[in-house]
């Protein structure tokens, strides 16, 4: 698909104008160079929020940090559309739960508080992709609105999931695990609303 098809079809995400890799006549058939191509923007995000996991700043008394974790994770979804995003977010998940360390701090497994966050992130990476298919990453109003929804998504699963896992009142749980990031989310929002409708600007001038 060239980049001038993939602009202009409706329903399309940043990823979709990528070229397929060129693989044998033989292996073409089916679509293989396409599903390459899906797996390695999957393997990409997984691999794009660890490494942005590790950029954190502990929050005083809050057992959650501040990372580009989330970030991330939304913008994979965003770029990725909802299937492959989601697919990349669970990979990443999956890894880290296995012991690969790339949650935040260079942790893995599923025994922190915090991995309630993590289980929000699988959601809103498909909710930001399902909105980016409907061209909401070619807009800046829309893109911070996307963005906005994808953290919300996040917070309702993240939450409750710190009050449950470190015994916390609910009211304490929002105390640590929600207020102190908001000003952070809404630089973020500024920041994709600026990004994401940018790249389609460029992409379309080619």
């Amino acid at each position: 698909m060239s980049t001038a098809t993939a602009t202009a079809r409706p329903g399309a995400v940043l990823a979709d104008l990528l070229p397929s890799p060129r693989l044998s006549a033989s292996l073409e058939l089916g679509g293989a160079p396409t599903r390459v191509r899906d797996a390695a923007l999957v393997v990409g995000g997984a691999v794009l929020t660890g490494l942005a996991a590790q950029v954190a700043v502990p929050v005083p008394g809050s057992p959650v940090p501040v990372t580009g974790q989330t970030f991330a994770a939304l913008l994979v979804g965003t770029a990725l559309g909802a299937r492959r995003g989601f697919l990349s977010l669970a990979l990443y998940a999956l890894a880290g739960v296995a012991g690969v360390p790339w949650f935040a701090d260079g942790t893995s497994g599923a025994a922190s508080v915090s991995f309630g966050y993590i289980l929000g992130m699988l959601l809103a990476s498909a909710a930001v992709g399902a909105l980016a298919r409907r061209g909401a990453d070619r807009s800046p109003l829309r893109m911070a609105g996307a963005m906005l929804l994808g953290e919300a998504v996040i917070y309702a699963v993240g939450v409750p999931y710190l009050a449950l896992a470190a015994d916390l009142p609910f009211s304490k749980a929002v105390a640590l695990g929600l207020t102190p990031f908001l000003i952070g989310d809404a630089l973020k929002a500024a920041l994709a609303m600026g990004a994401l409708p940018t790249a389609w600007k460029l992409a379309d001038k080619r």
